[in-house]
């Protein structure tokens, strides 16, 4: 019994003196002011190490709590877990930050950096080149990011970010439409005539101005005539008459070489 006590109180004691020792490590910044604290984080993020920016910026929005040291400490660790591959932490950060300041003078740019982090999400608008599944999650990162953008752009007009994420809508706008002429164009070369069609009247209905129009008019007509529709076939060919009075010849190819670069 003597010998299982002793047991006992050896294991507890190891158990003590491994949690001093896990607390002095992590009590090192216990006694630094919130200013040689944010001057660390910052430090860590501005050489990349930003695994280890974070807590630190965490650790400052606590001790700076109700300072605008603690927001910006928000915002800088929004960024720190953006570029630490977190993007969903990131962003759950900024929807905090807007939330809890909805009167900062920095919102703009949360509104800013939650765009950005949804526009280069796997591989941005560009993925779908790369994969044959077709799949709808796709276009999601990039509509949250049209609409983070479109509210910076109505509520913020002045804003120094205002003018980039007014073309980022553009190129948004853009990559949706030339998506949905993708996935028209998949679906006309495998026969699937509706489908294609459906798609088709989605990139005409919802992106009127984008560049892939042209090609979206032409996948409808070709559909139509395939499964005999010929009214509709006839009424679409009007359409791309008077929409393109001097043809769509190249048109296409043309403007699939670049309407992405806007900025």
């Amino acid at each position: 019994m003597n010998s299982s006590k002793r047991h006992l109180w050896a294991v507890m004691a190891s158990a003590a003196f491994l949690a001093a020792c896990s607390s002095t490590q992590e009590d090192r910044t216990a006694n630094w002011t919130p200013d040689q604290l944010y001057n660390e984080a910052r430090s860590e993020a501005s050489s990349a190490n930003y695994e280890k920016a974070v807590p630190l910026f965490e650790r400052l929005e606590g001790r700076a709590a109700g300072t605008p040291l603690a927001q910006q400490a928000q915002l800088e660790k929004a960024y720190a877990q953006y570029k630490d591959g977190e993007p969903a932490k990131a962003i759950a950060t900024l929807d905090r930050f807007i939330m809890l300041h909805p009167a900062s003078s920095a919102v703009d740019y949360a509104l800013y950096l939650k765009g950005i982090i949804n526009f280069n999400d796997n591989l941005g608008l560009f993925s779908w080149l790369q994969r044959q599944d077709l799949s709808e999650r796709d276009q999601r990162a990039a509509k949250e990011s049209f609409e983070s953008f479109k509210e910076l752009v109505e509520r913020f007009p002045e804003s120094r970010y205002a003018a980039d994420a007014h073309q980022r809508m553009i190129y948004i706008v853009n990559a949706l439409a030339a998506y949905e002429v993708h996935v028209a164009r998949y679906y006309y070369s495998r026969g699937a005539y509706v489908a294609a069609i459906n798609r088709a009247q989605i990139a005409i209905q919802d992106y009127k101005e984008a560049p892939a129009l042209a090609e979206a008019l032409q996948i409808l007509e070709r559909s139509y005539d395939q499964l005999g529709m010929t009214d509709l076939r006839d009424d679409t060919r009007r359409v791309i008459q008077a929409s393109f009075p001097e043809g769509t010849e190249g048109t296409n190819s043309a403007k699939r070489a670049s309407w992405w670069k806007f900025w």
